[in-house]
This record gives structure tokens, C-alpha cells and sequence, in this order.
């Protein structure tokens, strides 16, 4: 395993997820208490193609959060304009789907490069309550233009422009399949940029922005450049909820779920691509199942001082993110570091130890 080395077999071993992952539409497996059915059902494809979006849409924002250090909370106003912008392109220019997702792309490319444009002038708390103003700005006119965005009622997708592959429950799996590729090309995407010369210098700056500085490099145009990048990959997941789900609700533009994005990359570990994935699927499914089990008969029969709590999904997902808060700060990839380097220590002791004998 010498002609091996450490990052060709994490690639290595990537590819063969995502091999096993491209397959598990065509196996009988199941999880009880995890997945609602076998991997072959609908309900479980569904469900795990929501989760793959959720991972690439916590990865775009690992670009942000992550590697440049800033605190958006506006986020969400990229996926959403993949969302609606891809709905409404369909619905009113009626185009098919591969123009209309080229133009929602630049859509949303131009409201990355605006916004970020804007919001980079200030930094810190400035920086994050321009990006959240912009994102309030952006629910508004989601809900005051109902003609063209449903309003409080959502935008259905028009499905008279899209490959009749891609529509209703029977192709499920292909929409899966969908939304793999997008998961693959987000990491890719952002794998390739964090090991860029943009990436090193937005990550320089982030530690220390006057040094870059004072070696004449301009920090502004390279954090915006990873801001665009983000809110690109946004939109692109963007597109393809749309296509899974079939709608866009106001929800996924509101700041709660910016937050919940937050909660996510944190739960999975600041800093690591792979914590970003594993913190979005590890937080859909408790999300999900949660809402299940607190609807159950064995919850209902509790007494109230813990039927009411546990009633109520998202206390105990905020009480699961104050405990990695407090006692996993590196997160999941924080902790499987932490133990990978522990054994690699102990072993290298052990090897000093029989030389020495």
C-alpha cells in the first residue's frame, strides 16, 4: 500500500461510496427506526435524495463558513433562486429544462456576485446582517408576488418542459440518481477550489487578512470570488430540490434555514468537506425521523414534563447541537481525527518502544 498515498485512498475510497450509492436503488436493504423502507421503495429514495441536497447545499456553505470564516446568514437565498428561479423560467418563458436551468444559473451567479459585492464591504456582525437583509429582501418579494411565485402557496413545478424520466413517484430513482450527481459535483467543485490558489489565499485571510495584505494581495476580490463560487453551488442544488420535490415553499429562503445550514456544517465539523456531508446526513434523517417518533404513541404516553419537550423535534436537535458545542468542538470529522490521530500515535509509541527493546 506504499504506491498509495493518504489522500489517493480517501479518493479511492470516495469513489467506491459513490459507486455503492449509484447502486442502492437496486438493492433490498433496510434500516429500521433510520429508513422508512427498503432502499428500492420510493419513500426511501425520496428521502435520501433530500438528504444528498441538504449535504452539497451544507458544502457550498462550508465554502462561505469554513474556508473564508464569514458568518452568512443569507444563504438560503441562493438555493432559493435556483428553486423559484428554475420554477418560474419553466412556468413563464416555457422553455425546456436544460435552457431554463442555463439561465437560472446565471441568475443566480448575478445575485452571488451583487450580494457579495455589497456585503464585503463590512465585516464581522456587519457582513452577517447585510446578508440577512438581503435574504428578508428576498422572502418579500417571494410572498408579495404571488403571479409568479405562488406566494404563501409554494410554486408547483411545471412539468411540460421536463423529460418525462425525471416526473412522478415511478422515477424516483432516476431523480435520485439526480441528485447524486450533484452531490458529486459540489464536492468535486469545492474540493478542487479549497486546494486552488484562491482557496489558500481565502484561507490565509481568514487567519490572518493584514499579512495577506501586506504581501500585496487584495483579500475583497478573493473572498468574493468565494462567494460567488458558494452561491453558484447553491443555486445548482437549488435546481435540482425543485425537481425532486416537484415545488418551492417561502421556507427555504427565511433565515432559519441559513441557521439550520449553520447548525449543520457546525454539527459535522467546521473546516472539513466531509464533516459538511456527514453533518447534513446525519441532521435530515434525525429531522426526520424525529418528526416521526414525536408522533408516536410512546412519546404521547409519557408525562408531560417529557412528552412536551420530546414532542418537539427541534428541541432535541438543539440540544444535540449545544452538546457537540460543548464537548465535540472539532464536530463528527473533529472527533474522527481526534481518534485516527490518537492510534497513529500510539502506534508510532509502540514502534519507538520495540526498537528501543
Amino acid at each position: 500500500m506504499d504506491f498509495l498515498t493518504r489522500p489517493a485512498v480517501k479518493w479511492v475510497l470516495g469513489a467506491l461510496l459513490v459507486g455503492f450509492l449509484a447502486l442502492l436503488p437496486m438493492l433490498n436493504l433496510s434500516i429500521p427506526g433510520v429508513l422508512p423502507g427498503a432502499t428500492y421503495t420510493p419513500g426511501t429514495l425520496q428521502l435520501l435524495a433530500f438528504t444528498m441536497l441538504i449535504a452539497g447545499l451544507a458544502l457550498s456553505y462550508h465554502l462561505i463558513f469554513g474556508v473564508a470564516g464569514l458568518l452568512s446568514f443569507g444563504h438560503a437565498l441562493y438555493f432559493a433562486a435556483g428553486a423559484y428561479g428554475l420554477g418560474i423560467v419553466l412556468r413563464r418563458f416555457e422553455m425546456e429544462l436544460i435552457p431554463a436551468i442555463v439561465i437560472t444559473l446565471v441568475v443566480g451567479l448575478l445575485i452571488a456576485g451583487v450580494v457579495g459585492a455589497v456585503s464585503l464591504r463590512v465585516t464581522g456582525i456587519g457582513f452577517a446582517m447585510v446578508t440577512l437583509a438581503f435574504a428578508q429582501a428576498g422572502s418579500v418579494l417571494v410572498r408579495r408576488n404571488a403571479d409568479w411565485t405562488g406566494g404563501d402557496e409554494g410554486l408547483a413545478l411545471d412539468t411540460t418542459h421536463i423529460p418525462d424520466e425525471l416526473v412522478g413517484v415511478l422515477n424516483t430513482r432516476n431523480l435520485y440518481w439526480v441528485c447524486l450527481a450533484v452531490l458529486v459535483l459540489v464536492f468535486l467543485v469545492t474540493s478542487w477550489f479549497e486546494k486552488s490558489r484562491a482557496g489558500h489565499v481565502v484561507a490565509a485571510t481568514r487567519e490572518n487578512e493584514l499579512r495577506v495584505r501586506v504581501i500585496g494581495i487584495r483579500p475583497y476580490f478573493v473572498k468574493l470570488l468565494t462567494f460567488i463560487v458558494a452561491g453558484v453551488l447553491a443555486t445548482i442544488v437549488g435546481m435540482a430540490y425543485l425537481l425532486l420535490q416537484s415545488s418551492a415553499t417561502q421556507k427555504i429562503i427565511t433565515a432559519d434555514f441559513t441557521l439550520t445550514l449553520l447548525v449543520i456544517v457546525v454539527l459535522g465539523g467546521v473546516g472539513y468537506r466531509w464533516g459538511a456531508v456527514i453533518g447534513g446526513v446525519v441532521y435530515t434523517l434525525l429531522d426526520q425521523r424525529l418528526t416521526v417518533l414525536a408522533g408516536s404513541e410512546a412519546i404521547a404516553g409519557l408525562p408531560d414534563f417529557l412528552r412536551i419537550p420530546l414532542s418537539e423535534p427541534l428541541f432535541i436537535l438543539g440540544t444535540l447541537f449545544i452538546l457537540v458545542v460543548l464537548f465535540l468542538p472539532g464536530g463528527i470529522a473533529g472527533l474522527a481525527k481526534r481518534v485516527t490521530r490518537g492510534r497513529s500515535n500510539v502506534r508510532a509509541e509502540r514502534d519507538v518502544l520495540e526498537e528501543v527493546v
